[in-house]
C-alpha cells in the first residue's frame, strides 16, 4: 500500500524538523501509542494499541530514522508484531521545503500488513493505512501549529483576554 500527500504547517522547517525527532511529539501523535523511547539517533521503540475491522492488536515495534538531511529529509522504518494479529512495517519519505507561510511536508509512505491482518482484505487495510498517515500528519501539525481557530486563520477574542492572539502548539511553546 503506498500513499503520497502533504500539507503546510505554519512553523519554520527547524521547528518541525525538532518536532518531527522529539519523541515526546511523536508519542503523542501516533494514533493509540501507549509508550515511546529512545532517540533519533537510535531509533525508538514504541507500544501502539489498533483495531483493525474486527482484529484488535497490541504492537510492539521500532521506528528507525535514517538519510537523516537535517532540516530537509529523512527516511522514518518502522516495524511491528501483534503476537497472533500479525505484523505490520513500512515506512515514509518526508520532505520539508520554506513555503510562504510556513513548512510545506511531503511523505510517501509504503505499508505491508501478514498474518490475520492481511486476511481482512486490501481495502480494509488500505483505507486503514491511509486514516493512520492523515491522522498522524494532522495530529503533528496541530502539535506543531496549535489549535485552528474557527473559520481558519479569523482571530477570535477569548475568554482569557489574549484578544485573538493565535495559540501556539504545545510543541512550539517548548521551543519559543
Amino acid at each position: 500500500m503506498q500513499m503520497t500527500d502533504s500539507r503546510t504547517i505554519a512553523a519554520s522547517p527547524e521547528e518541525v524538523w525538532a518536532a518531527i525527532l522529539d519523541p515526546e511529539v511523536l508519542k503523542a501523535c501516533v494514533p493509540g501509542c501507549t509508550e515511546m523511547s529512545g532517540s533519533a539517533e537510535e531509533g525508538f521503540e514504541a507500544t501502539v494499541v489498533q483495531k483493525v475491522g474486527p482484529v484488535k492488536a497490541t504492537f510492539k515495534g521500532t521506528v528507525v530514522l535514517s538519510d537523516m538531511v537535517p532540516g530537509q529529509s529523512l527516511t522514518l522504518t518502522g516495524e511491528g508484531k501483534g503476537g497472533a494479529a500479525g505484523f505490520a512495517k513500512g515506512g515514509a519519505d518526508v520532505k520539508l521545503t520554506a513555503v510562504e507561510g510556513g513548512t510545506e511536508l511531503h511523505y510517501d509512505v509504503d505499508a505491508k500488513v501478514g498474518g490475520k491482518l492481511a486476511q481482512l482484505g486490501s481495502r480494509i487495510i488500505d483505507g486503514f493505512a491511509k486514516k493512520m498517515a492523515d491522522q498522524f500528519f494532522s495530529n503533528f501539525q496541530s502539535a506543531v501549529e496549535g489549535p485552528q481557530e474557527a473559520g481558519e486563520g479569523a482571530p477570535l477574542a477569548n475568554a482569557d483576554g489574549d484578544d485573538g492572539e493565535k495559540k501556539k502548539g504545545w510543541f512550539k511553546k517548548l521551543v519559543s
